[in-house]
């Protein structure tokens, strides 16, 4: 318990618990532009519609009023918002000085090709120290396979794992920490997977997250990330209307529900062996009821909390939206919406946008202890190993200090977490 309560620090976020509430997390779309070629994603530079991004006025008064509202994270997101560099560093100094101590974004990487240039470390250098200066939280690189020219070429960036070598250490020597962010899709696995059983999809995926995890170590990273595939065009939920262009219908990154709980369950047996190695910030726990889910039905996962304390702003309207994939629910002004006006009911389980779903999952637990302590003891009583591997990701949790992408791992914590046949099992 005294591992989520170091998280909700606060005697106001202490409050909101037993209320039944969590602080505010918002995804901020600050542009859809983008200048890579990735097939699993709406936003490559190929597609053909018209970009927007926000203005810094806006963003700002949203973020002053993100801060009365008990926001405790701020993501800024994109299409690529490097392309916006300048900005986004402001950005998130502005939230940083406003309270908001979560404060993360990401690139695909675009600025790590040509690392054979003269400049490349003055320019990565500039790059470090401004993140660093603006006191960013997390900072993610994209890197979809263990395989370079693979990666390199989904995403039509030449270069860029090579580039990505040579910036790791600068950015460590200016206190960042960034985190490798896989999108999990069927190119990882390195061969076609269509007209095969779940079992050959379980092993294929099996082999390429543990090839990814060493992969990833070995150039330098010390926290890894993965993005559950989003198969919205082939989900029985046709009430989702995606204002978030991250989805696709790429057959790169659509799985059956089958498909899906076998991947799901790849990854969940290839986590335990790397936790003491690097950071992954993948609850098992999440994954476990995702799997649930996929085979058993809906009602093994928490429903998520998009549009009650977790939001998303889509850069053409500037509007909130509880997730990115509910563009039928426009919240309208984020700015508007006060505690007493949000009434969404927590019901929605049909995308996996680990942004929303994985922290809902994580605090879905820790809300019924607050709110209904006898259906927290009945799962404890009936659900021991869901409990266990929830209670397992929080101890995981904090000895990777949340994830904070300031400050290097404590292998020693790390290492209470290494590798055992039994845990691989649970």
């Amino acid at each position: 318990m005294k591992n989520i309560c170091s998280f909700f620090s606060s005697l106001r976020e202490i409050a909101l618990l037993l209320k039944g509430r969590i602080p505010y997390q918002l995804v901020i779309q600050y542009t859809d532009r983008c200048n890579a070629q990735c097939p699993q994603c709406g936003m490559r530079a190929s597609e053909n519609y018209r970009r927007s991004t926000l203005s810094m006025d806006k963003v700002k008064r949203i973020i002053d009023y993100a801060a009365t509202q008990g926001v405790k994270a701020i993501s800024f997101t994109g299409g690529e918002p490097f392309l916006y560099f300048d900005e986004i560093v402001s950005l998130l100094k502005y939230a940083k000085e406003a309270g908001i101590k979560y404060t993360r974004t990401g690139t695909n990487g675009f600025m790590f090709t040509e690392s054979d240039s003269v400049n490349y470390r003055s320019r990565i250098t500039k790059i470090a120290e401004s993140l660093a200066d603006a006191g960013i939280y997390t900072l993610w690189i994209s890197l979809d396979s263990a395989v370079p020219a693979l990666h390199e070429a989904m995403r039509g960036l030449p270069g860029v794992v090579a580039g990505i070598e040579k910036a790791l250490p600068i950015f460590h020597q200016h206190g960042i920490y960034p985190s490798a962010n896989l999108g999990i899709n069927r190119n990882i696995a390195e061969f076609p997977l269509d007209g095969i059983s779940s079992s050959d999809v379980y092993h294929a995926f099996r082999s390429a997250f543990e090839k990814y995890y060493r992969f990833v170590i070995d150039l330098g990273f010390t926290m890894v990330n993965a993005c559950y595939p989003m198969s919205v065009q082939n989900s029985n939920h046709t009430t989702l209307n995606p204002v978030y262009r991250a989805a696709s219908g790429n057959r790169l990154v659509q799985f059956s529900s089958l498909e899906k709980a076998a991947v799901f369950r790849a990854l969940f047996d290839a986590i335990p062996q790397f936790r003491s190695k690097i950071r992954i910030f993948t609850p098992r726990s999440s994954l476990s009821a995702l799997i649930r889910q996929y085979l058993l039905g809906e009602a093994y996962c928490y429903p998520c909390r998009g549009g009650r304390e977790f939001f998303f702003i889509d850069a053409r309207d500037g509007n909130a939206y509880p997730c990115g994939y509910r563009g039928h629910e426009n919240l309208g002004d984020f700015r508007e919406l006060t505690r007493d006006k949000i009434t969404i009911q927590e019901t929605c389980r049909k995308c996996d946008w680990e942004c929303f779903r994985d922290p809902s999952e994580l605090l879905g637990p820790l809300m019924d202890l607050c709110t209904r302590p006898a259906v927290f003891i009945k799962k404890i009583l009936h659900d021991r190993h869901c409990m266990k591997l929830w209670y397992h990701d929080l101890k995981y949790f904090s000895a990777c200090n949340f994830f904070n992408g300031t400050i290097p791992p404590d292998y020693q914590k790390l290492s209470r977490f290494s590798f055992n046949t039994k845990l691989a099992r649970s």
